[in-house]
């Protein structure tokens, strides 16, 4: 592998981070673009319900879309061998990153990586959503100042994760329990 075959793979990569951040950031959480966006629509409603993704359909629109804009300008600005890299690289990590935040909210995971991906993710939705906007990195939180180290989560009960959940007990499972904790739901609301 050559570098500049190496650079366009990075970049492609790098230049995916990048929009995951500033769309999430500011498409899924500036007021003034929420209501006015699919992406806002769709991230309201995911932060909203918890286990509420999209349809795939919308997402393969979406890639495809992107992917007819950076193709053409990739290539035009690289040539045919280096900007099909770019650009397979950048589709493929928006694929990373679908993978790993569906993952995030459906499965416990393993590994460190997993670990620190849930509760980096996890803070954002239960604690501060202007923090921690980078779902598989929080490199540009760090640039950008919005990162922020969670503690102890504490998850709504109506929107607890079933990976979470002991289903004897009706709490967190005992392994889980120094990283989060239920939030009871107020009174009067159903429970979980």
């Amino acid at each position: 592998m050559t570098f500049s075959t190496l650079a366009a793979a990075l970049s492609g990569i790098m230049t995916w981070s990048f929009l995951e951040y500033v769309i999430h950031r500011w498409l899924g959480h500036d007021r003034r673009w929420v209501r006015k966006t699919v992406f806002g629509v769709e991230h309201t409603a995911h932060h909203s319900k918890g286990n509420y993704f999209a349809p795939w359909w919308k997402k393969a629109l979406a890639a495809a879309a992107a992917m007819a804009l950076a193709l053409p300008l990739s290539v035009l600005v690289f040539g045919w061998s280096l900007g099909f890299i770019y650009s397979v690289s950048f589709a493929s990590f928006y694929l990373v990153y679908e993978l790993v935040h569906r993952s995030l909210h459906v499965w416990q995971g393993v590994g460190p990586y997993a670990r620190w991906a849930r509760r980096h993710h996890f803070f954002h939705h239960f604690h501060d959503p202007a923090k921690n906007h980078g779902v598989t990195s929080p490199l540009w939180d760090v640039v950008f100042g919005t990162f922020a180290s969670p503690r102890q989560i504490h998850v709504p009960e109506k929107l607890a994760m079933r990976w979470l959940v002991d289903p004897a007990t009706g709490d967190v499972r005992e392994s889980l329990m120094a990283d989060y904790a239920l939030r009871p739901a107020k009174a009067g609301s159903p429970p979980h």
